[in-house]
């Protein structure tokens, strides 16, 4: 996969929520990418292993049956165990230099909030970052606001692509692209959504054009 497929890959990316239903997830997932999402990343942070890797499996088999990479939030072991393409690591989880190394394999993004994580994620060996958040979310209580200017100045430090997340709607998608994204990354947006399929298909026109 060449620079641009990767960044491509990235441009329409859904994050899943922790709602219980597994098989309402796995049916939003699917209508998403019906609709046009690249990447599909499993965020589940109260979850244990055997139920969310069952999960895992069901949703990279979805990914890949569309052509979409799938990503793992945090968890190697599940991330290995299903066959994930990747791993996505925020600043207080496993280490990316550590991963990297020992799993060679997997694409690892790192989050990143400011030019100097964003540089050091880099120099780790990160594939790529997921920036923000961008604007305000309640999706993640602990989210760090950044906004578009330090979305903008990480474009101009870093060479790998860059997913902007955080607060972002399909009004909000062009202007993140803007400021130097390769992609955004939304949850509420799909997952939250009356028609996910809709969403994703509003998203993935903005990312395009």
């Amino acid at each position: 996969m060449t620079g641009q497929d990767f960044a491509d890959k990235l441009r329409v990316y859904l994050v899943t929520d922790d709602r219980p239903d597994h098989d309402e997830v796995v049916a939003i997932v699917e209508q998403a990418l019906a609709g046009g999402v690249t990447c599909v990343q499993l965020r589940r942070k109260r979850e244990d292993g055997g139920p969310m890797l069952k999960l895992a499996v069901r949703l990279r088999e979805l990914a890949s049956a569309h052509g979409a990479l799938f990503i793992v939030n945090d968890r190697v072991d599940i991330a290995l165990l299903s066959g994930a393409d990747g791993v996505h690591v925020g600043q207080t989880d496993l280490p990316a230099r550590l991963v990297k190394s020992r799993f060679p394999e997997l694409l690892v993004g790192v989050s990143a909030r400011s030019v100097e994580e964003a540089v050091r994620a880099e120099q780790d060996g990160a594939d790529y970052l997921g920036v923000g958040s961008v604007y305000p979310t309640a999706t993640k209580g602990d989210a760090v606001l950044t906004g578009l200017e330090t979305l903008a100045a990480c474009r101009r430090a870093v060479h790998v692509p860059i997913v902007g997340i955080g607060g972002i709607t399909v009004e909000r998608a062009v202007d993140v692209l803007a400021a130097g994204a390769d992609g955004v990354a939304v949850v509420s947006a799909i997952m939250s959504a009356q028609d996910p399929k809709a969403a994703a298909a509003a998203l993935a026109q903005r990312a395009i054009s």
